[in-house]
């Protein structure tokens, strides 16, 4: 016994022996505390459900569905109620459709640029927004009656003449449907009676409403397509100008300035 102590502190007076279990026994803590961490982060950690959506898939879930897109509509509350009393002037259409568009004005034929719509039993109507959008223009035109202009989006403006009991002004925001107005009479087309004169213009060229009735705005021409035809129209009008035996009143007068 007393050779073996002596042994074991012989050993120890050697320089390197304290060192080497000092570092031996940090190295057991150190591995004794890792072991540890990691027991307990597998009992805290829940179990995963296989069953259960990942999370990318949940966010895409949760992002609210886009709004159907608008489609234009005839700016009335019953469609079937109403009727065309005078329709667009159509540069392509035969000459009995283009005269009866023409509208006459102390004497002179102006081509319609919109559709005048009428109660079938001649009474008046609420006027609604034919689309959601801004209103950029209210006022009285001694012409014309109560104007309404509209903004829309990709460069389309709705027109809404001969009106009265307006209930919007420039900057209100309205949306589809939204009494706007009331159809009365006007000076310029008396011939009518009581109506709406109703305009879509693109990129400030008037289209005829009836073609996109139903339809959303991407359904308009582009701008490039009615530059195109911008020019066809004008060449038709030279062509009705050098030609006085024409069967069509000079369409190069235009509607008066609104």
């Amino acid at each position: 016994m007393k050779e073996e102590n002596k042994k074991v502190s012989k050993l120890f007076r050697k320089r390197w022996v304290v060192p080497s279990i000092y570092l031996l026994s940090a190295a057991l803590i150190l591995t004794g505390v890792l072991w540890f961490q990691s027991k307990t982060n597998e009992m805290v950690k829940p179990p995963v459900d296989e069953t259960k959506p990942s999370t990318a898939v949940n966010e895409q879930e949760s992002v609210p569905v886009q709004q159907a897109v608008e489609q234009i509509a005839m700016p009335v509350l019953d469609p079937n109620a109403v009727e065309i009393a005078k329709p667009f002037y159509d540069f392509n259409a035969s000459a009995e459709e283009q005269e009866a568009a023409l509208v006459s004005y102390n004497d002179e034929y102006y081509p319609n640029k919109g559709v005048d719509i009428a109660m079938k039993n001649g009474e008046s109507f609420d006027v609604t927004a034919s689309l959601s959008g801004t209103v950029v223009k209210a006022e009285k035109d001694p012409l014309f009656g109560y104007v309404v202009h509209i903004q829309h989006d990709r460069g389309v403006v709705t027109v809404y003449q001969s009106l009265k009991d307006v209930q919007v002004k420039t900057g209100d925001t309205v949306k589809q449907g939204q009494v706007i107005a009331k159809a009365a009479t006007n000076e310029f087309n008396k011939e009518a009676g009581v109506h709406v004169h109703f305009e879509i213009r693109k990129d400030g060229q008037a289209v005829n409403p009836v073609a996109y009735f139903d339809q959303p705005l991407s359904a308009l021409e582009t701008k490039e397509q009615q530059t195109e035809q911008q020019e066809t129209n004008q060449n038709k009008t030279d062509e009705q100008e050098s030609n006085p035996s024409s069967t069509v009143p000079d369409a190069s007068i235009g509607m008066a300035r609104t």
